[in-house]
């Protein structure tokens, strides 16, 4: 009869890492099982592919509903990836033994939340996964929603918790083949008290029955020692005798199913420390360190430390090496003194904040991400499987020179080199497909000029779910996006968001998807009653006239919608701004702004034309907001197309007493437009303003006064200032109003003055100055 060992591990223990690898080592299994999904006994031969690095995990899924997914995250240091690569490298059977994915996603389908980031052994549709351990416990994952009966045991130990004692007493030691025996005898008490004060979970009942199912199956092979790794809490539930053939039977009869399929996916130290992951990995950096440090043959602390000192001094932090030794008999000093044998990473940060960062944490604020976490990625063989879409991303990243990497890094991109303008339309196209592995840098094209771009990169593990999702949209990246567009503004109903959707296919130099979107913006134009959405249409698309010669595209499409809605927005213009209030007014001012400018960069004669029809049309509408109208005049001024004439009789027509104060301020403010300078260059204009503020009563002048203060307002200090002291000047009366008698505007004794000098420059005779009746007939 086979021999059967079960070796009670915590998921990313490696304390219990490096125990397992030397039982196996004595002990010499000819089969090993290990807790995690059948569905993937078919990937385990790549174990043995020198190009599957960790930390890595396998990622299971369903095929119709890819968002169905659960990630089985491997470091290095994870007892079950130490299991398995043991086995490949002895030539021993392994398999895995858990309940198959194919049921338990099935079992949890059903209407999906939206996702949250994924942490490390999560699922995509928001649950945990059957690998994450109970919250406050680490040992693994049948104690969910139960509490943790460790932590009564640690505390009478003289630990806080379950999770600290476990991390000092296994993870932290060094090897010990024997520790297996006591973690089972532990499991064994705490498994009786707890299963007898609350009932299993169905899902765990059910996962336990698998695995003993499982565990016969091998049996019945003739295997002759038989190790199973798992999760310390189910050691107690897989021994001989728990439960009969028959019941377990009875337990997994009639599961539902679902087609689901498997590969391995890249993973990162900062995956499996997001959100403080159930199983205490929240400083994989620092177990890394412990897999290649035993605290028996290693000095730890030492070790830990220098890696400490290089990195402040990368940041150019004084840690000399009489700190390093400080901090080393400090954090020795106090593992002593708390009866450990080596030094953990409690007394390490401890020595270091209190040597190294004179008691302050600050120091402390940048070992965490770089040691405790650190950045590293992964890596899994080409010939894993996966769907075509991906293979296709990861064939272009190959071409351009695109490495996905966690770490964030930013590029830059000239759109006039070929290899840089291929990158920027793969990573547009990546996030039409919503898959943002890179982000555009905020303003970053304005700062620089329209032939470059800045990015930031940062590829997610969960990009692999992205694709699967968008496999379904196509084989290659082009017609995925192109696809995926067409669908989406199929149902689309905003004219603003259509437009912007235009500047997005283009620069991802999709000409199938560009025809698509402009056909229906052309198409919700046509129908659209909306001035507003239509004067919010015209920047974006006015915009990409701009890019598309720098980036190669063939904008004639869009040139062709532009210039009808720029038609429909001038039609609709005047009839949109009437009857409007003083807060839907004040909505429209920015996109007819906007609009405005949208025209000018179009720059096409009819199309200006047109528009300066419709803004002479507002301006002489009566029953359009004052705003408005004023906005209206004063862009015609701008454009040339009134002059100062035509710009002093309408201002004096709408600040006339005949107008209500209220209007007349709502005129001014659009008139103004927020610049002062046709104020203060234009006299007549100013002697306009200025005569009806004057005119007006106490009553009057109180009731605009808020509205001429935002009007104001809305200038620059330098500009305010220059209209402050305009106003403290008496008022000049226009020259054409003075009487004809009126005294000369200088003193004539200063002015005869200058009549010698006079004489010299212009070679008059001194004979035809002093027969001058009066100086002033020298003008």
């Amino acid at each position: 009869m086979a021999e059967v060992r079960f070796f009670g591990i915590r998921h990313h223990g490696p304390g219990c890492a490096r125990s397992l690898v030397r039982a196996f080592a004595a002990w010499q299994p000819d089969a090993v099982l290990v807790e995690g999904p059948p569905e993937a006994d078919a990937l385990l031969p790549h174990l043995n592919d020198a190009a599957l690095v960790p930390p890595v995990a396998l990622l299971v899924h369903a095929v119709e509903t890819p968002q169905q997914a659960v990630f089985y995250p491997f470091a290095r240091f994870s007892p079950e990836w130490q299991a398995l690569r043991w086995a490949a490298g002895a030539g021993v059977a392994a398999r895995f033994i858990d309940l198959p994915r194919a049921h338990a996603l099935a079992l949890d389908a059903g209407p999906l939340p939206d996702p949250p980031p994924l942490g490390e052994g999560e699922r995509q549709d928001g649950a945990a996964s059957d690998l994450l351990p109970p919250a406050g416990g680490g040992r693994e994952g049948g104690l969910r929603g139960r509490g943790d009966p460790f932590d009564d045991f640690a505390r009478a130990d003289g630990h806080p918790d379950g999770e600290s004692w476990w991390n000092r007493w296994i993870e932290e030691r060094g090897e010990d083949a024997d520790i297996f025996a006591a973690i089972a005898e532990v499991m064994a008490e705490l498994r009786r008290h707890a299963d007898a004060e609350t009932p299993l979970p169905a899902r765990e009942a059910q996962r336990e029955a698998h695995m003993r199912q499982s565990l016969r199956a091998a049996r019945k092979e003739g295997f002759a020692r038989i190790a199973v790794v798992c999760g310390a809490w189910h050691v107690p539930a897989l021994q001989d005798g728990v439960s009969s053939v028959k019941a377990d039977a009875a337990l997994l009869k009639g599961l539902p199913k679902l087609k689901v399929q498997a590969t391995w996916v890249p993973w990162s130290h900062r995956h499996l420390a997001r959100r403080g992951y159930g199983a205490g990995v929240v400083s994989p950096g620092w177990y890394d360190f412990l897999w290649q440090h035993d605290a028996g043959r290693h000095p730890r602390a030492a070790g830990w430390l220098a890696k400490v000192a290089t990195l402040l001094r990368a940041h150019e932090i004084d840690c000399s090496s009489a700190h390093v030794i400080e901090a080393i008999r400090l954090a020795e000093a106090l593992a002593a003194l708390r009866g450990h044998g080596a030094p953990g990473l409690a007394e390490l940060d401890e020595a270091v904040r209190s040597v190294i960062g004179q008691g302050d944490d600050a120091v402390l604020g940048l070992i965490a991400p770089a040691l405790h976490v650190g950045d590293a990625l992964g890596t899994v063989p080409a010939d894993v499987p996966v769907v075509p879409l991906q293979r296709d991303v990861e064939q272009q990243q190959k071409r351009l020179r695109l490495k996905a990497e966690v770490a964030e890094r930013r590029l830059e991109l000239d759109l006039r080199e070929p290899n840089d303008l291929a990158r920027s339309r793969l990573l547009h196209r990546l996030r039409l497909l919503g898959l943002d592995w890179g982000v555009p840098e905020r303003g970053s094209r304005g700062a620089r000029g329209s032939f470059h771009e800045d990015w930031r990169l940062r590829w997610e593990p969960e990009c692999a779910i992205t694709l699967i999702e968008a496999s379904r949209w196509g084989t290659t990246v082009e017609a995925a996006a192109s696809a995926r567009v067409a669908e989406q503004v199929r149902d689309e109903t905003r004219l603003a968001a259509l437009a912007a959707q235009v500047d997005d296919v283009l620069r991802a130099d999709l000409p199938g998807a560009v025809a698509a979107v402009t056909q229906a913006l052309d198409r919700l134009a046509a129908v659209s009653g909306d001035v507003g959405e239509l004067l919010r249409a015209l920047p974006p698309l006015a915009q990409v006239f701009r890019y598309g010669d720098v980036r190669q595209t063939d904008t004639s499409q869009v040139g062709l919608v532009l210039d009808r809605l720029i038609e429909r927005a001038a039609i609709g213009l005047p009839l949109g701004c009437a009857a409007l209030d003083a807060d839907a007014a004040q909505a429209l001012r920015e996109p007819l702004l906007a609009a405005h400018a949208a025209v000018a960069r179009r720059d096409g004669e009819a199309q200006t034309q047109d528009w300066r029809r419709a803004l002479a049309a507002l301006a002489g509408a009566q029953s359009a907001a004052p705003l408005l109208r004023g906005v209206a005049t004063r862009l015609l001024l701008d454009d040339g197309v009134l002059d100062a004439e035509a710009a002093g009789t309408a201002l004096a027509l709408q600040l006339s007493r005949a107008t209500e104060p209220g209007a007349a301020a709502a005129w001014l403010e659009g008139f103004l437009n927020r610049n002062a300078l046709v104020l203060l260059h234009d006299a007549r204009l100013w002697a306009l303003v200025d005569g009806w503020l004057s005119r007006l009563g106490d009553d009057h002048f109180q009731q605009v006064l808020p509205l001429v203060r935002r009007t104001f307002a809305d200038f620059s200090r330098s500009e305010r200032r220059s209209i402050a002291e305009r106003a403290a000047r008496p008022p000049e009366a226009p020259a054409d109003t003075a009487p004809a008698d009126a005294a000369p505007p200088w003193q004539v004794g200063r002015v005869a003055q200058a009549l010698p000098l006079l004489h010299r420059l212009l070679g008059l005779p001194p004979e035809a100055v002093s027969s001058m009746e009066n100086p002033s007939d020298v003008r």
